[in-house]
């Protein structure tokens, strides 16, 4: 049989095979062992000599504990132990109480506007000044220029009554968001063509006109083009704007025979169709009636005649129906009134 020969560093080893005997890896001399041996510069590579220790391993390369050691090892499952941490759940500010309020919202505790002050509410009826009073402690009476003086005898403009009565509704409303009004956005398209949105009183006009709380293109009153915001506000506008505040719903259906026989007005035919509804409402309303309120008794309601500071007033003073409404005195005994846990720290603490 042909020798075998195994080339091993250059150099040539001839080993014979025999047939009958197969010699064990143990046997082999010292000699053949040393030759069997893998060549350094194989391992270490080329350009680094036998004997230098291979350069450490880089932390990047290093293995995880859980890593396998070889190529064909399977790393165990890690146990529940090893799972990586989750992070805490958020905690409360050291300072939160539950029921503590935000210090952005309004709430019962805390007086929403600051009060506002008049001079001259002398110079108003005695019936209607404690209603301009319990508003002006809202903050709900915005004249511009701000003033001193409230000229309860001067006639309120369209602008000015629209917006008093968004802020004396959402007000008074304050902690009850399904009946507040939403101010108009600056990017909304106009309803009237003398309120652009560049108008400083834009946001409650526009807002009014989208709660179709005033007659406009809105609501179907393609003809009314125009607010005129700087016109005196007439007698039959003030209950045409107000009574839906008041119900909460739809006007009811009116003629001309019922508000005379309600009212008795000898004037109820000079009415405009639209405001007849309005005033056959607010009769029902018995003495928290808005025309009541603001003109006492009378036999003329003198639609077209302008409404006072003081009459607009009296009528924002109160909001909704008999036995369910709330009045501006309410609101602001409310704003002020400690909350129950407000109490209860006070109580704490003594």
């Amino acid at each position: 049989m042909k020798p075998v020969t195994v080339v091993l560093r250059g150099k040539q080893i001839a080993i014979g095979l025999l047939i009958s005997t197969v010699l064990p890896l143990a046997a082999c001399s010292a000699e053949f062992q040393r030759r069997l041996a893998p060549d350094p510069a194989l391992i270490n590579g080329p350009g680094q000599e036998s004997g230098l220790a291979s350069p450490p391993a880089s932390p990047e390369a290093t293995p995880s504990p859980n890593a396998p050691e070889s190529p064909g090892a399977i790393a165990p499952p890690a146990s529940p132990s090893e799972s990586p941490a989750t992070s805490p759940s958020p905690r409360p500010a050291a300072n939160w109480r539950p029921g503590q309020p935000s210090a952005t919202t309004s709430s019962p505790g805390t007086l929403r506007t600051a009060p506002q002050r008049f001079t001259d509410l002398a110079q108003a009826p005695a019936d209607l000044q404690p209603y301009i009073t319990d508003l002006a402690e809202l903050g709900v009476l915005q004249i511009t220029p701000a003033a001193s003086e409230f000229k309860p005898g001067q006639p309120i403009t369209r602008r000015e009554f629209a917006r008093w009565l968004m802020a004396a509704n959402n007000e008074i409303f304050a902690n009850q968001p399904a009946n507040k009004i939403r101010p108009a956005s600056p990017s909304e398209t106009p309803a009237f063509q003398d309120v652009p949105s560049s108008d400083p009183d834009f946001a409650a006009i526009q807002g009014l006109a989208s709660a179709g709380l005033v007659p406009s293109p809105l609501s179907g009153n393609s003809t009314i083009v125009t607010f005129r915001p700087d016109a005196p506000l007439t007698r039959e506008d003030l209950i045409l704007w107000k009574t839906p505040l008041d119900l909460r719903r739809s006007l009811p259906n009116a003629t001309l025979e019922a508000v005379q026989q309600t009212w008795g007005f000898q004037d109820a035919a000079s009415i405009d169709p639209r405001a007849q509804r309005a005033v056959l409402a607010d009769f029902q309303n018995a003495d928290l009636s808005n025309i009541r309120r603001a003109f006492g008794y009378t036999t003329l309601f003198q639609p077209k005649k302008p409404v006072t500071r003081a009459e607009a007033a009296a009528v924002l003073w109160f909001f909704g129906t008999q036995g369910n409404g709330l009045s501006a005195r309410e609101a602001g005994q409310q704003a002020t009134e400690p909350t129950s846990s407000q109490t209860a720290e006070q109580v704490g603490g003594q």
